[in-house]
């Protein structure tokens, strides 16, 4: 029975016992009437008490033990700006949290002067196994991963207590922000130089291994870029025969020399020699037969063509290692300063478009 239950039960047999009171005096019961009375109304009560304390049943033990045990106490401190190590040497990340924890009993009873100290060097410790595996630039990344696994009560190693964090706050210093932007950009920029650079290899590689070894390869590949027009190909065999030759730092083969168109001042073709003299083979440089090939196509001196064209022959001859005709090349023609990157390194090879109106092959 509870306190309140007592209460009411000792108030209801007073005022049962009033009542029976005021009714005895008004109907003047006899004398012995009055003890009577008085022993029926404690018995009841008695009874009362009884059934109550019979339909309760007992308590728990470990009821009574929860009744009896003290509250546990909790408490808190806040961290801010603490440097936790990253995976990177030198980058550091910054946590701020709020440490919570509660004391339990320790294994050789002996008390605790600062637990906000145990519990916060152990949420530090928790964190610290989790960044120090992580790259800087994932900061938003590792608060998330952080607040998962600091928001478990665990104990510290000492057994003092358990702890745990909220609130949790991961940044990284602005400067090393800024600097890890930087490295990202440029890491993007070399991505794609390296990409252009190999674009070039391979573009230089196949027009210097494949499309112009020799002529014949140069007529092959030509017809296909005119889609099998075999008129227009026959018509180009000077041109190709020269940008072969040009490409490889070779001569003519005598079987072509007869269809380069003849230039002002040079000597008659063989079939137009005078009878009895043996015809004078026409010699020259592969930058005479460059020049040959761009007034063939129309490229007059001065045209700023001929330069880009023969910037582009001259980096294919270098791939050949003869050097010594390329820089021939570079001299005759005088490309413009504007080819040279900035960096010292080699330009890039620019593209010619083909001339519509002589059928210049496209480079």
């Amino acid at each position: 029975m509870t306190t309140a239950q007592k209460t009411t039960t000792v108030f209801l047999t007073v005022l049962c016992s009033l009542m029976l009171a005021i009714v005895g005096l008004a109907q003047q019961w006899p004398m012995w009437t009055w003890p009577t009375l008085i022993v029926l109304l404690l018995s009841v009560a008695a009874a009362a008490f009884r059934i109550a304390s019979l339909r309760r049943g007992s308590v728990p033990v470990s009821f009574e033990e929860q009744l009896t045990a003290s509250p546990v106490e909790r408490t808190e401190c806040h961290v801010s700006q603490v440097a936790l190590p990253s995976l990177w040497d030198d980058y550091h990340f910054v946590l701020s949290a709020t440490v919570r924890w509660y004391l339990i009993e320790s294994p050789g009873g002996t008390p605790v002067l600062n637990p906000s100290g145990l519990a916060v060097e152990a949420v530090l410790n928790r964190a610290r196994a989790i960044t120090e595996k992580r790259e800087p630039g994932q900061a938003s990344l590792v608060q998330h991963e952080l607040s998962g696994a600091l928001s478990r009560m665990s104990p510290e190693p000492t057994g003092h207590l358990h702890a745990m964090a909220e609130d949790i706050n991961l940044t990284l210093p602005q400067q090393d922000q800024e600097r890890l932007d930087r490295l990202a950009e440029v890491r993007k920029d070399q991505a794609v130089w390296e990409h252009q650079r190999k674009y070039e290899q391979s573009k230089r590689q196949y027009l210097g291994e494949d499309v112009l070894k020799d002529t014949g390869s140069a007529v092959v590949w030509w017809l296909a870029k005119n889609d099998e027009h075999v008129e227009r190909t026959v018509a180009d065999l000077s041109l190709l025969a020269q940008l072969t030759s040009a490409a490889n730092d070779t001569d003519i083969p005598e079987r072509l020399q007869q269809l380069l168109p003849q230039q002002p001042g040079e000597p008659p073709a063989p079939e137009f020699a005078e009878e009895g003299h043996d015809p004078t083979p026409r010699e020259g440089t592969a930058a005479d037969h460059l020049s040959d090939l761009f007034d063939a196509m129309g490229f007059t001196e001065g045209d700023v063509r001929r330069a880009m064209l023969a910037k582009q022959f001259s980096d294919i001859i270098k791939q050949q290692n003869r050097h010594e005709t390329a820089e021939d090349l570079l001299r005759r023609f005088d490309p413009p300063a504007t080819f040279t990157s900035n960096n010292g390194e080699e330009p890039h090879s620019a593209t010619v478009a083909p001339d519509e109106t002589s059928g210049s092959p496209l480079i």
